[in-house]
């Protein structure tokens, strides 16, 4: 099945068991974890195309994240037990399902570095170099989500987004609401320090091979 859905559309909550291979043809997916209290923070944003936290429907665990529609999206939807049956028979696709399951874990590993191994200004100043190398514009960044969300993302709270936006001023950013310019590119990436062992990498064949997949689910 095949839906286009609005934003802030929940497709699952945390804790729910997969019915569905959510399959993201377009758009994005946000995932948050929610403690016993309800505190709650973004852990990701998965990006089209790719496949919505496939490692739960495969061991038919219960989702240990809640996943949001942050922008109008387009999505593929394969019953779970379909999904596990044609793998079982059909090779290729799960060559395809692998590839797409250690993309996720690398993905979550610099995730892992980038929380554990950079100071707060470094985490925010590589987000911002990333975030206007996707966009195509690298004299500015413009915030896609509230930066209380952003901030959660990156680890810390809004108070401390707000301050690593402050000391990034002296090396070459200024902000207006949702809009960072970036006057000087090569003194912020001075202070951030890049790292493409940390950093999400220009695309590759990741993108090809999603596609292929999707491909083969439809057929």
């Amino acid at each position: 099945m095949e839906h286009a859905l609005p934003a802030g559309t929940v497709l699952f909550e945390q804790g729910d068991v997969p019915n569905f291979q959510v399959v993201l043809v377009s758009g994005s997916v946000q995932l948050f974890g929610r403690s016993a209290d309800g505190r709650e923070v973004l852990i990701e944003v998965v990006r089209a195309p790719d496949l919505v936290i496939p490692a739960a429907v495969l061991t038919g665990s219960p989702y240990l994240m809640q996943a949001r529609v942050p922008e109008p999206s387009k999505f593929l939807l394969v019953q779970a037990d379909v999904f596990r049956e044609a793998i079982d028979r059909d090779p290729q696709l799960a060559k395809a399902v692998l590839g797409t399951l250690a993309e996720q874990f690398r993905r979550m590993v610099r995730q892992t570095k980038n929380l554990k191994l950079r100071s707060a200004a470094e985490r925010v100043g590589c987000y911002l170099l990333v975030l206007s190398e996707r966009q195509g514009t690298p004299d500015r960044a413009l915030l896609p989500y509230e930066k209380h969300v952003i901030a959660s993302e990156l680890g810390m709270t809004r108070e401390s987004f707000s301050r690593a936006l402050n000391a990034l001023a002296k090396a070459g950013i200024s902000v207006d609401g949702q809009e960072v310019t970036i006057h000087d590119r090569i003194r912020l990436a001075k202070a951030a320090i890049p790292d493409p062992m940390i950093d999400p990498p220009d695309p590759d064949g990741t993108e090809r091979q999603v596609l292929e997949l999707i491909g083969r689910l439809r057929g």
